[in-house]
Order: C-alpha cells, then sequence, then structure tokens
C-alpha cells in the first residue's frame, strides 16, 4: 500500500476531516488509495502557539508513528494565485491547515476513511510503500 508520512498535527486534520487537500513543494503523478502516517517529529512550536490551530485536535490524542487513515488522492492541481485565494475566501480552515504560496502543490483527498487499528511503523520521506 502507497503511504504518505505527514508532521502531526496535520496527519490528524486529514484524519479528523479538517484538511482534504496536502499542500506539497513536489507534484506527484500518482493517484489512487493513499495511507497517512504520523510521523515521529514532534509538533512544532509555531503550531502548539496557534490558537486557531490547537482548537482542532487535542495534544493527548495524537499518536506517533502510526498509520492512522487512508483516502483516494485524486488530484494534483499547480498552485496559483487565482487558486489560493478560492481556497482562502472560500474555505479558510482548509487554508488554514496547509502552506498556500504560488508554485506549490495541492494534493486533493477524499474518501477519508479512519483505520479502527492504527499500525506502528517507521515513516519515510515522500510516497512510500508499506507491506
Amino acid at each position: 500500500m502507497k503511504v504518505l508520512t505527514l508532521i502531526e498535527p496535520w496527519a490528524t486534520f486529514i484524519k479528523d476531516g479538517y484538511k482534504k487537500i496536502e499542500t506539497r513543494s513536489w507534484k506527484t503523478y500518482y493517484r489512487g488509495e493513499l495511507y497517512i502516517h504520523t510521523s515521529l517529529s514532534k509538533i512544532q512550536k509555531k503550531v502548539l502557539e496557534n490558537e486557531n490551530l490547537c482548537k482542532l485536535f487535542n495534544l493527548d490524542d495524537i499518536k506517533y508513528g502510526y498509520i492512522i487513515c487512508k483516502c483516494n488522492l485524486v488530484d494534483c492541481i499547480y498552485m496559483t494565485e487565482e487558486f489560493i485565494n478560492e481556497i482562502k475566501n472560500n474555505n479558510y480552515l482548509e487554508y488554514l491547515c496547509g502552506e498556500y504560496k504560488v508554485g506549490r502543490y495541492a494534493w486533493i483527498l477524499d474518501n477519508i476513511e479512519v483505520l479502527k487499528c492504527p499500525i506502528e511503523t517507521k515513516g519515510h520521506l515522500g510516497i512510500w510503500n508499506y507491506k
């Protein structure tokens, strides 16, 4: 299965349905089922200082080093000023949960399903395979 590792709380935001666009500096041609893995890296201080983001998760519920949900990666869109403004104006919560800059990519996720039994495993960079 294909897996993408994310630093928390971004993976939890996907699992909990707040985030349906993963923002990346690189594009992918992959489309299909994608599992979301939480990295071992702790939540960054700048996130913990952001009241709006902290309202979206409970620190005690964060699991590090687990595959926590699956989704479908359905598109990869190059970010333009127009695209960014559309997200910012029409879905501010989504905008808050990503890094929106011209030249980055928006990975569009859909059919997000929480795993009943999260899978503990070491993560990797990029899209990787878990067997």
